[in-house]
């Protein structure tokens, strides 16, 4: 089991990120949050794609949003 990828639930991704749950559902919803995947009924988020994410959403520049305007 060592080899395999940690998984977070959506309550630690909104302790981790500091917004609520709801949020994270409305950014699924929009097409803005990180790639989810589905264990049963449940959502887990892999670590590599919060940070992929993240990643994503750093400024180019200080004061610059992430699309660089």
């Amino acid at each position: 089991m060592s080899g395999l990828e940690p998984l977070m639930s959506i309550e630690e991704l909104s302790e981790y990120l500091h917004v609520p749950v709801r949020t994270l559902y409305d950014w699924r919803l929009a097409g803005k949050g990180p790639c989810a995947i589905h264990v049963g009924r449940q959502l887990r988020y892999f670590v590599s794609d919060v940070h992929e994410w993240l990643a994503c959403q750093r400024e180019g520049r200080p004061g610059a949003s992430s699309e660089g305007s």
